[in-house]
């Protein structure tokens, strides 16, 4: 894991004597659980792997240890989904998570490489810039133009570091990068080699390498993956909540979550208004009423579970900072408008008719229809 520089560069520390970091690495933040994971664990592990891939698995899906700790849920769907991923890392194969905006692929990336490698820093964030570099190596100029190309002059990538250590290595939005960046992946997930030209030299992969990529369904089109690229990796797609009680579980954990580490106070009385939430973004998203009675116009955005979380966790601050801590309809309601209108035009459109015809003639939601109408006047 690279050198955490926090307190150096905030210049100060923490009440207990650290800095404190706003969102910890999965493996700092649950770092209790898998090293109870790792004690209760007599099962065989892959080589260089810290947990055994049914560990792995009992710390993504959660459950109890014979001594009694309990394992949070880090993901909430089919066990199955899971199950195919860890063991696709405990083969040759690389890893693809697939699905719409908001179904937790980075998430779960975070979490299998915390729990298989025990570090989760080894990433390559996909954009339109990335460049080659990013995936291979770059170099350290100052040391090329003074000495020539060395060992010393050369910069690892992410990729390049989990080969040499027999780590996972992560690209996230692979579709996002220029396809010919993408297929700098071809050598490494075939022959498990990254060559090194300009010195002769090559990095062979050490067992326990691999790597975990991310890819979102609404980026078909921009990069598409070759097929010869395809063909490395072994797919799962991550669906969304199969239903309203899995997607409220899912958006009360996180927010959370969320709230402690931003010092907000739990709303233990909140869980209407996430139900509501909810609701409201599932009906958008499907085109259709919760009871299957009256058909719907979905507006333009993907109203995924992340974005409930956001709009959760907003609502929550609001009523911690300008309110009495209590979670109530005029919370949420700037938050859904925001997630729901992202066409100024033809979103407000779909919104309004469905506040029309669906929130108002709905029973115990007049306070959540009059926060609405508030909210957008």
């Amino acid at each position: 894991m690279p050198e955490n520089i926090t307190e150096e560069l905030a210049g100060g520390t923490g009440a207990d004597g650290s800095a404190q970091a706003l969102r910890p690495h999965a493996e700092d933040a649950f770092a209790e659980e898998l090293k109870a994971l790792a004690a209760a664990d007599d099962r065989p592990r892959p080589e260089r792997w810290k947990l055994s891939p049914w560990a792995v698995a009992t710390y993504l899906l959660g459950g109890s240890l014979p001594d009694g700790t309990v394992i949070t849920p880090k993901y909430v769907g089919p066990r199955r989904i899971v199950e195919v991923a860890v063991t696709t890392l405990a083969t040759d194969r690389a890893l693809l998570l697939l699905g719409v905006p908001g179904t937790a692929k980075t998430w779960v990336s975070e979490h299998l490489a915390a729990a298989v490698s025990g570090d989760s820093t080894l990433l390559v964030q996909g954009t339109a810039g990335t460049p080659e570099e990013a995936i291979r190596y770059g170099w350290n100029y100052a040391q090329l133009l003074a000495h020539g190309p060395s060992r010393d002059a050369l910069v690892p990538s992410p990729v390049m570091r989990a080969m040499a250590q027999g780590m996972t290595a992560r690209v996230e939005e692979l579709t996002r990068i220029p396809a010919d960046v993408q297929d700098t992946l071809i050598t490494v997930l075939s022959e498990k080699t990254l060559p090194i030209p300009e010195l002769g030299q090559e990095v062979q992969a050490v067992r326990g390498f691999n790597l975990i990529a991310t890819a979102n369904d609404r980026d078909r089109g921009v990069n598409e993956l070759s097929s010869a690229l395809r063909r490395r990796f072994n797919t799962v797609v991550l669906p969304l909540p199969a239903t309203p009680e899995e997607e409220v579980d899912i958006v009360s954990r996180r927010v959370a979550q969320i709230g402690r580490s931003l010092d907000l106070p739990p709303a233990p009385e909140g869980t209407d208004e996430i139900r509501r939430v909810v609701t409201v973004f599932r009906e958008l998203r499907d085109g259709v009423t919760a009871d299957g009675r009256t058909k719907v116009k979905s507006p333009s955005g993907t109203l995924s579970t992340a974005e409930a979380i956001s709009v959760v966790t907003s609502g929550l601050a609001l009523a911690a900072h300008f309110g009495d801590g209590v979670l109530r309809s005029g919370d949420v309601a700037s938050g859904i408008l925001g997630a729901v209108i992202r066409d100024p035009a033809a979103d407000r459109v779909v919104w309004q008719e469905y506040l029309e015809t669906v929130v108002r003639e709905r029973d115990g939601w007049k306070d959540f229809y009059r926060a609405c109408r508030e909210a957008g006047a």
